[in-house]
């Protein structure tokens, strides 16, 4: 086959291949980074603060070394580096050095023969703790008498977005103030990874993660160790969104195998997840909409706190994505809106599947259904009357660019057959078959929203990948092998990469090598950017790797690769960005900070029992623009899984955080959704094309979970009559109780 042509090749974009990881999932065969082993392994066990505010006055460790079996016990004082890490701002402890910023906090490191005698030997050590009181309100953080969590205030970060003429006036005014409580990444596979000692002096690890070079530079730091002598490989992920970003055991499983000379394994259990991990930030948002007579808009006002807990983590770009994103897919004239993100001695939280998108989405829709009530209009006529079209400015001022079928994809929801059947079966009721009503006091709502999230890394940061493609001749045919260190998390990354050599190079036999560092950073598996701008660079190493082929040819169409192989192999290295980004005006928030936008829409179908406040999501209705579906399997199962994530959001999940103690670190108490809680979907694909994207394509992963939760909590309202302005949404929210 020409390779020249990169006409349609089987298993090559746009297709659906299975997964050459799938079957082992299923089947339970694939080794997760929990299921590493080595000889002579040891087993790391942390021991953790259970305040969330106090001085360290003194550690005895005496009792836990006495414990036979035990080879290790490491704190603060045995951190051979820097004694602190962190992605954006490096103010997280290693391990709790004078005094602990929340509860859960990591004070002291375990090596043992078994992991029981770890864990015991953690329990043995003891802590003279001074216990403070500690900041657990963002809003009374910011208060200039508030305690300080750390020497330099308690704020973090604030985005200021001034667009437009700042004093005017509106026919119409709505305003709301709302809430967003604490969400968990919820991922099944718990922190985990397997450290071995080189005998170079340096260190192997194998980890679950999602930032496989973000990692590097925080534990190579934090082990006093060039980052050559440390070594990352990815290890079998259990799922992420967000919650692996973050370093959590990586520089304590290195510090126990340098420290024992022997390997040492690390596996959370399922309450320490809960406390080694980011979490999505808890959000107060008040917001003022103003529109003319006719429903358009005017001017948006708004304040978004987020609580960031005791350390940064991603809280300054989360809460640039609350506010730059903050009024949602609409044309506004005037915008004036401030986001804060806050210290405070809460869990830190962080990255998650939305990315501070989230928690504004459900305020600004809550704010466009109370103006069409004002207005006397549909929700979505409204919606689409204010949409954004390509030429339209962002609050930012940044130009909106290639398509953005806000109104399309709104009507498309809209316009699907309406759910008017009832389900005679008692499982389809609010409460299921328990019994407890026959529905007599079931009402039910149809609620709509629609939200806009970037796609990839913002504000002038440095995006890029690297992918090395080799082509050689196997057993006298062609074969393919690609190397990137992007992190394959669930999402179907190493199934696409594989597509996408197949399209541009014509061979079938493709081999996605295991993500490591020994090869160029590929960023973070987040910001839905890995198959743009990873799947970017593989491209353009194939197109290099086409380009040896043809000098070798001469310059005449090749249409013989074995013929152009027999010379030896090729192997090309790329180093791929995508166009560039800038940063925000510090005073007015004003400049082009994001590459590229996407949208999704949703309709969702509800039945609540307003007597029991009980709710069932009955049908939801998505349409989004991916740009170009190169797996259009695993698209789907994207928006499917976005969705799900969100319906969670909407009525069931929250980590419950009572005077900085989460209350709830289990999956008996923390709640997400079954497969009896997702509903049927109706799942509508655009393919648009991106002009600047490679093969035109958009991010996917994040928009679903954006405005899936407005959607359900639009029509429980339209169930009920209340005014919602939490989320979840609980019984005692219905009922009054």
């Amino acid at each position: 086959m020409s390779v020249s042509t990169r006409q349609e090749t089987a298993g090559g974009i746009g297709t659906s291949p299975v997964r050459p990881d799938g079957i082992l999932k299923v089947t339970g065969e694939f080794a997760f980074s929990s299921d590493l082993w080595a000889d002579r392994m040891l087993w790391g066990a942390t021991l953790r603060s259970p305040h969330p505010r106090a001085r360290i006055n003194g550690i005895d460790l005496t009792a836990a070394l006495a414990l036979p079996g035990v080879h290790a016990v490491l704190t603060a004082e045995d951190v051979p580096g820097a004694k602190r890490y962190g992605l954006e701002h490096r103010d997280q402890p290693v391990l709790a050095m004078g005094q602990v910023r929340y509860a859960g906090e990591p004070v002291a490191i375990v090596a043992a023969d078994h992991p029981e005698t770890a864990r015991r030997a953690a329990a043995r050590i003891a802590v003279d703790y001074e216990v403070l009181a500690p900041v657990v309100d963002g809003e009374a953080a910011l208060d200039p008498a508030a305690e300080r969590v750390h020497e330099g205030g308690n704020l973090l970060r604030h985005v200021p977005i001034r667009k437009g003429p700042q004093d005017v006036t509106a026919a119409v005014v709505v305003t709301g103030e709302y809430e967003v409580g604490m969400q968990d990444q919820a991922f099944l596979g718990p922190e985990s990874g397997l450290a071995i000692p080189a005998e170079d002096g340096g260190v192997d690890l194998f980890i679950a993660t999602q930032w496989l070079h973000g990692d590097l530079g925080q534990v190579a730091d934090c082990l006093g160790l060039p980052p050559e002598k440390v070594r990352l490989s990815l290890a079998g992920v259990g799922g992420a969104f967000g919650g692996r970003e973050d370093v959590s055991m990586q520089v304590h499983a290195c510090m126990l195998a340098l420290h024992t000379g022997r390997p040492v394994k690390m596996v959370y259990s399922r309450e320490e997840s809960f406390f080694g991990h980011v979490h999505r930030h808890p959000a107060r948002l008040r917001y003022e909409h103003g529109a003319d007579a006719g429903g358009r808009l005017v001017y948006v006002k708004a304040r978004i706190v987020l609580d960031g807990g005791a350390y940064a983590s991603t809280s300054m770009a989360v809460v640039a994505n609350a506010t730059t994103l903050g009024i949602g897919p609409y044309r506004v004239p005037s915008v004036t809106m401030d986001g804060y993100a806050v210290y405070t001695n809460n869990p830190p939280c962080g990255a998650m599947r939305g990315f501070g998108a989230v928690q504004a989405c459900f305020a600004y829709e809550s704010q466009m259904d109370k103006l069409a009530a004002a207005v006397g209009l549909d929700p979505v006529e409204l919606r689409a009357r204010n949409a954004l079209e390509p030429g339209d400015t962002m609050p930012t001022g940044q130009v909106v660019e290639g398509p953005a079928p806000v109104a399309e994809l709104l009507r498309r929801v809209r316009d699907r057959p309406p759910c008017d059947e009832v389900d005679p079966d008692p499982r389809a009721r609010p409460g299921g078959v328990a019994n407890t009503t026959h529905g007599e006091g079931v009402r039910r709502g149809v609620g709509y929203a629609i939200g806009i999230k970037n796609v990839g890394f913002s504000e002038g940061f440095d995006d890029y990948s690297t992918a090395r493609v080799r082509l050689e001749l196997v057993g006298g045919e062609p074969a393919a092998v690609v190397h990137t260190a992007a992190a394959e998390v669930g999402q179907g990354l190493v199934t696409v990469l594989a597509q996408i050599v197949r399209t541009e190079l014509g061979v079938q036999r493709v081999t996605v090598a295991t993500a490591d560092t020994t090869i160029g950073s590929a960023g973070s598996s987040s910001a839905s950017r890995q198959t743009y701008v990873t799947g970017g660079a593989v491209k353009a190493a194939c197109e290099a790797v086409r380009r040896e082929l043809h000098r070798r040819a001469g310059g005449a169409g090749l249409t013989d690769l074995v013929a152009a192989l027999a010379g030896g192999p090729v192997e090309e290295t790329v180093e791929w960005r995508h166009r560039p980004t800038f940063p925000l005006d510090p005073a007015t928030g004003q400049g082009n900070a994001h590459v590229q936008y996407a949208f999704a829409a949703h309709r969702a179908t509800v039945d609540v029992d307003v007597e029991l406040g009980l709710v069932r999501v009955v049908e939801i209705a998505t349409a989004q623009d991916v740009g170009r579906a190169l797996h259009p399997q695993s698209v789907r199962g994207q928006i499917a899984g976005g969705t799900a994530q969100g319906l969670g959001l909407a009525v069931m999940e929250e980590i419950q955080v009572v005077d900085g103690l989460i209350r709830n670190p289990s999956f008996t108490d923390y709640l997400i959704p079954t497969m009896l809680d997702v509903p049927p979907m109706h799942i509508d694909v655009l393919e648009l094309g991106d002009p600047s994207a490679p093969y035109g394509l958009r991010g996917v992963g994040e928009p679903p979970t954006i405005s899936s939760t407005p959607a359900i909590v639009a029509a429980i309202r339209a169930a009920t009559g209340l005014d919602l302005r939490r989320v979840p949404v609980r019984p005692e929210h219905l009922t009054g109780t």
